[in-house]
Formats: structure tokens, C-alpha cells, sequence
């Protein structure tokens, strides 16, 4: 079979499904792209068994049919030195040699035979479940939720972000036990619900894709399995089994206290005062004062310290309490209203912190940080 193709289309799609192989691979045939060529539409493909990435061209200049496996890093280690051109690739489907013809040279390697490529699974029909969501509602959940996803081998749901989709709403959320981001969406219109828990490598995959990705994302799922499909690709990944633990519950219902800050002199206070926190807790101490806000920091075993005062506005009675400044720095980071809203009962108690007034009325972002003790 053979087949031509623009040199910086094909790098594009290549670096794009190679976000899904791992380093190092059980099964050497996952260290290859999947190519197949049926009717004039090339489809590459890469797996790491849990997560499996497609794309697809449709070519205006092809012959045969067939399908090889092309080692990955080694095809990207030439394709990406080529200046933009259309560029040849014949292969042979009996001795698995692959040459890729430019204006100016030849490059010949060595395929190995698809059978062994895994096939993506499948979704069960008597369990499916199938949604129809914007590309853009998918993108801002996960990118609101992403970095709060633990890493915990002991507890693996919560290596993912929790997704609920009903006739009303769709909610992501992610913890890691430190750090609670919920995340809704109103503005959409679903027939069935559902949720799932699913994992951060594939929800990368998304983060990396759905930017240049137009229109809808067809969603379906089962109790293992879901499968994104987008105009341009088809992502199919294990979901996290299990039950995600009930995150409403840590979310205090009544906080009296209430204080608005501008996000990024609060932003930058913490980065700079953070610099003198405890290379151990990272503790950052916040004195909440009726038009101010004292943000400091100290490390006692190296004399160091650091202390600046912003506006803000506090309602109710003033407060102190301490949170680790790298997961308060990285809550604050991921809003992005002018202003934000720091809600507390007590210094004991987990802080909320969300937007004054949201930039879409159709969204609802609500971060919450467990507090660290103050030794005074």
C-alpha cells in the first residue's frame, strides 16, 4: 500500500495519539503507531492498553488496502526534520519495509505485523450510556479540575476526575483529600445521566486535543469503558471503577465569614511571601482584618520571614488561618475572575474559595482547601 501525505499533518497527528505511549511498555508491539489504510482513509492509532488515541485523514492520493505497525519514536525522529511537503510512504505488505519518499531522499525502515496491536474495547450495549456535550463544556471541566486529581495508589478513585451528567447539569470534581475543585455547567441538554470516574491520563489526552477540536463530543460509556469521539479523533479509555467518595459532605454548608480580594495582588502576595514559608509545610499564615488582608510567612530554622498587606474587605468578624501556600497558590491560579471570594467558620475548618461574580452565568466554581495548624 501507499500513500501520500503533507509532512507537517502527519507530524501533527503523530505527536498528537503518541501522547498516549508510555516510556516503557510491557508488550513491545505498544511501542508503535497502528497504521491503516482502507479505501483512501489512513487512520493512526497508538495504545497503552488502558487508553487507545485515533485520528484520521482522508487522502486524495492512495493505493491498497493494508495495515502495519511503525515504531513510533523512531517515524517521529524523521518526519519532525522535514520542512513542510508532501511526502510518500510506501509499504510493502509482504515484507513489512516501509520507505518514506521526500522531494530530495529516501528513508527506508522496517514495519512489524499489526495482529498483535490491541484492539480498543468495546462499549457493552446493555449497559450503554451515550451524551452529546460541547467540546468547549468538556475542556473548561477538565482544566477547572484537573490539577486537584490525586496520585494515591491506596485510594485509586481519586486518581481521576469524578464526571455526573443529568437533564440539569454536568459536574466535575476532583480531590485529592487536600483540595476539592466542583466545577458545574447548566447551559446543556441531556437526554440520559450518568457519572464515572475518569482517569487523569486520558483526561490530558482531552486537555490536549479538544483545543482545535470544533463542535461536539460524543460521550458513550458503560461500567468500564468510555469512548470520546470528536471530528477528528476517537479516544477510547478504561474508567476508574469504583465509588467516588461523597466530596458534598466535606463542603461546609454554613460560612459567616466572608472576604473579597483582587485575585491577582492575592495571587502575587502568596507567591512572593510564600518564598520564605517552611521548606517543610509550606505554611502561609492569612490575618483576614476588616479592609486587609495580612498574608506572612516564616521558616524559624533559617531566621527567615516575610509579610505583606493587600486590600480586601472582610464580612463578618476577623479571622487567622493557615493553609499550605502551594495548594493555595494553585487554587487561586486556576480562577481567573478579577475578584475572588474567601469564605470561612473557623480556623479548624476547610476554606472556600471561589469567583465574586462568575464570567459565565451558566457556570458555578466552588474550590475548597483544608486548613493547616498555626503554631503561634
Amino acid at each position: 500500500m501507499n500513500f501520500v501525505i503533507s509532512s507537517n499533518e502527519l507530524l501533527y497527528s503523530l505527536q498528537t495519539v503518541s501522547k498516549v505511549i508510555k516510556s516503557k511498555n510491557t508488550q513491545p508491539i505498544l511501542d508503535n503507531f497502528l497504521f491503516k489504510l482502507e479505501d483512501g482513509v489512513l487512520t493512526i492509532t497508538a495504545s497503552d492498553l488502558e487508553s487507545t488515541l485515533s485520528t484520521k485523514h482522508n487522502l486524495d492520493n492512495s493505493n491498497d488496502n493494508g495495515t502495519i505497525a511503525i515504531d513510533a519514536k523512531r517515524l517521529m525522529d524523521i518526519v519532525k526534520e522535514f520542512p513542510e511537503q508532501p511526502i510518500t510512504m510506501n509499504i510493502n505488505n509482504d515484507n513489512k519495509n516501509v520507505d518514506i519518499i521526500t522531494s530530495n531522499g529516501k528513508f527506508s525502515v522496517v514495519g512489524v505485523d499489526a495482529e498483535d496491536f490491541p484492539t480498543p474495547q468495546k462499549i457493552k450495549d446493555d449497559e450503554r450510556k451515550a451524551f452529546v456535550f460541547s467540546s468547549d463544556v468538556i475542556l473548561e471541566g477538565i482544566n477547572k479540575t484537573i490539577f486537584a486529581v490525586a496520585d494515591d495508589e491506596l485510594r485509586p478513585v481519586m486518581n481521576g476526575i469524578y464526571i455526573q451528567a443529568n437533564s440539569e447539569n454536568i459536574r466535575f470534581v476532583a480531590t485529592d483529600s487536600h483540595k476539592l475543585v466542583r466545577y458545574t455547567r447548566t447551559d446543556i441538554e441531556i437526554e440520559a445521566e450518568g457519572d464515572f470516574i475518569l482517569p487523569h491520563k486520558p483526561a490530558n489526552v482531552l486537555r490536549n486535543i479538544l483545543p482545535k477540536e470544533r463542535g461536539n463530543v460524543s460521550l458513550e460509556i458503560d461500567q468500564k469503558n468510555a469512548i470520546f469521539t470528536t471530528e477528528k479523533y476517537i479516544l477510547v479509555c478504561r474508567l476508574i471503577e469504583g465509588a467516588y467518595p461523597n466530596y458534598a459532605a466535606v463542603i461546609p454548608a454554613q460560612n459567616p465569614i466572608s472576604v473579597t480580594v483582587d485575585r491577582l495582588d492575592f495571587y502575587n502576595s502568596l507567591k512572593r511571601v510564600s518564598a520564605c514559608s517552611s521548606q517543610s509545610s509550606n505554611l502561609v499564615r492569612l490575618d483576614f482584618m476588616p479592609n486587609s488582608t495580612k498574608v506572612s510567612a516564616q521558616d524559624i530554622d533559617f531566621s527567615i520571614a516575610g509579610h505583606e498587606t493587600i486590600n480586601s474587605t472582610l464580612e463578618g468578624n476577623e479571622i487567622t488561618i493557615g493553609f499550605k501556600s502551594t495548594f493555595l497558590i494553585e487554587i487561586v491560579n486556576n480562577l481567573t475572575t478579577p475578584e475572588i471570594v474567601v469564605e470561612l467558620s473557623d480556623p479548624a475548618r476547610a476554606g472556600i474559595i471561589m469567583p465574586k461574580s462568575p464570567e459565565n452565568e451558566a457556570e458555578d466554581t466552588l474550590m475548597l482547601l483544608m486548613p493547616m495548624m498555626i503554631n503561634h
